[in-house]
């Protein structure tokens, strides 16, 4: 009989048993990923964080344990979160949850505290067994040829795990995707690694200090003077103010000149203090950026690539939003929301903007995703009349769905008959014809669902404000970004960032500005001085960089205005650190 050594055996054994774990992982991490680049791309990386860890060990049992067991746990995490968070894991949360809400989140979920602790002491234990049963595949060849051979291994396997990450890189198709795909869709390990390429953020150019004092230390002097017109005194108006998700007027599409296209959503009337096209910086989706603009006063794209992560990635840094600033006025902030809290870290986000209180689907008793605009104004009066206090003024900020896509998820036949091929002249897609009537279908009860709000919020004796604004153009799955639009020519060029925004209020007041079209990132400052509160520094230099770009943010004319605006607001004010 032929008896091997034992420490042959042993090594044998333990990587026998690493081999069959980190196939075991690699089944349970590569597999689910819906489409075969995205198996390859996950299963790639996989292999070159193994190759790091081997270059750096030389212990092949521990590196293929430790690199198999962190892509399963990725995906153990990322399943953990979708199914009690309802969103997908971002690299972000390993800072921001880590940091900040991690216990929170746990408290909700007790066992999986059990959990925690098992995975805290069985894991080390396995990787402290692997590395004490195997020996290193190189034990006689020392020196700094072996070392160089190592670090140059761990280099070329991070250097090719990084080249992987580039949006062009080899695997390129992987990140020309819609960022909603990225963030809602089956592709959980292949969206978690793109996103870590995708979600940089890098702030906008500024100028230097001096230029900045010199441009904007007026505004905050004014602040102080309260030389603004229109100032009421204390107690304030109640502020509602409605995004009316996927929502925009119709009847700047060309084709869209029949009586069906006309809602007094967007007519002006004896209350309304200002309306008109309001210009977005996301299309077809991304709600949640629109969200971040309103509260914040800044558009997220300023920030990079990483500006559309803003839930995760800027919530947690703004420190002046307009909700802080109605709270130190005395306000109650809250929101009404018509999926469940968690999503997209709607409530850690919403906490950081500065609210009190955000209302999730789960907590009003609605069914998430399918709320009509008349259920989700129902259930905001039904809080409302439940949080109110004499004398304290409440800001209400709700999001509706009913908008929300496809809207080819009905054969033109089920629509009911007014509005069966209500748009002519479209050309020759049909597709194009049933999202459209299916928009205006919706759009009709959305606009008899706000002549109720206003009539619950403005037709009364405490003084109000409400406001509403369609958050993004829906993208009717492409197809709407060929018809053709009636628009001065020099908004063309942005034609698939309008949408609309209007004010009203139930006591007199002075009209708004008006401009060609209003950045979303400025409605807080017309909401303030409809309301005819006092601005803090930051939204007094808000609302002065509004009127003099004309309306226009990012793409103000005056470049290094803005430059100057950026430094005042960023290393002045400090409103994002």
């Amino acid at each position: 009989m032929i008896r091997f050594p034992s420490r042959f055996t042993r090594n044998g054994v333990v990587r026998v048993f690493a081999a069959l774990a980190f196939v075991g992982c690699a089944w349970a991490t590569v597999w689910p990923e819906p489409q075969a680049l995205q198996k390859l791309f996950v299963l790639v990386l996989m292999l070159f964080v193994t190759g790091a860890l081997l270059c750096a060990t030389l212990r092949l049992a521990f590196s293929l344990l430790l690199g198999g067991g962190l892509f399963f746990a990725l995906r153990f995490i990322s399943g953990l979160k979708e199914n009690y968070l309802e969103t997908a894991l971002m690299p972000a949360d390993f800072v921001y949850y880590a940091r900040s809400s991690l216990i929170a989140t746990l408290r909700h979920y007790p066992h999986l505290y059990l959990l925690g602790v098992g995975v805290l002491l069985l894991v080390p234990l396995l990787l402290v067994l692997a590395w004490r049963l195997d020996r290193p595949l190189s034990t006689q060849r020392r020196g700094w040829g072996t070392l160089a051979w190592r670090i140059g291994g761990v280099l070329l396997c991070a250097v090719a795990f990084r080249a992987c990450l580039l949006p062009e890189g080899p695997f390129a198709g992987l990140h020309n995707r819609d960022i909603w795909d990225k963030l809602s869709d089956d592709a959980q390990l292949t969206n978690f690694f793109i996103n870590i390429n995708d979600g940089g953020v890098a702030m906008p150019v500024m100028s230097d200090d001096a230029t900045a004092q010199r441009e904007w230390a007026a505004t905050a002097n004014a602040v102080e003077k309260q030389a603004k017109p229109g100032a009421r005194p204390a107690p304030y108006p109640d502020i509602v103010q409605v995004l009316e998700e996927s929502t925009f007027d119709p009847s700047i599409y060309t084709a869209c000149a029949v009586p069906g296209c006309r809602f007094a959503l967007f007519q002006p009337d004896a209350r309304t203090r200002g309306t008109g096209l309001l210009r977005t910086h996301t299309w077809g989706g991304g709600t949640w950026v629109s969200e971040f603009a309103v509260h914040t006063g800044l558009p997220q794209d300023i920030f990079g690539n990483g500006g559309m992560y803003a839930p995760f990635v800027l919530a947690p840094h703004v420190h002046d939003t307009l909700p802080d600033l109605l709270r130190r006025l005395g306000y109650l902030t809250i929101a009404i929301y018509p999926t469940n809290s968690d999503f997209l870290n709607g409530r850690d986000a919403y906490r950081a903007y500065g609210f009190d209180h955000l209302y999730g689907a789960e907590e009003l008793g609605l069914d998430e995703w399918d709320e009509t605009d008349a259920q989700m104004f129902a259930a905001a009066k039904r809080v409302y009349d439940k949080v109110k206090k004499p004398g304290q003024p409440v800001f209400v900020m709700i999001l509706t769905i009913n908008q929300h896509g496809p809207h080819d998820d009905n054969p033109m036949n089920k629509l009911p008959l007014p509005w069966r091929n209500m748009v002519q002249g479209l050309g020759s897609k049909d597709e194009s014809a049933l999202d459209f009537d299916t928009y205006l279908w919706r759009l009709h009860d959305s606009d008899v669902a706000m002549q109720g709000l206003e009539h619950d919020f403005l037709a009364r004796e405490q003084p109000t404000v409400l406001v509403h604004f369609g958050d993004h153009q829906p993208s009717f799955d492409g197809l709407i970004r060929p018809l053709a639009r009636t628009l001065p020519p020099a908004l063309v060029p942005q034609r698939d960032f309008f949408t609309y925004y209007m004010v009203k209020s139930n006591f007199s007041g002075p009209p708004l500005p008006s401009y060609p079209a209003l950045d979303i990132a400025f409605l807080p400052t017309m909401v303030l001085e409809a309301a005819g509160l006092p601005a803090d520094p930051y939204f007094s230099a808000a609302t002065a960089l509004r009127e003099r770009c004309q309306g226009r943010f990012d793409d103000c004319p005056d470049k290094a205005l803005l430059a100057s605006y950026y430094a005042w607001i960023f290393r002045q004010l400090h409103v994002y650190e």
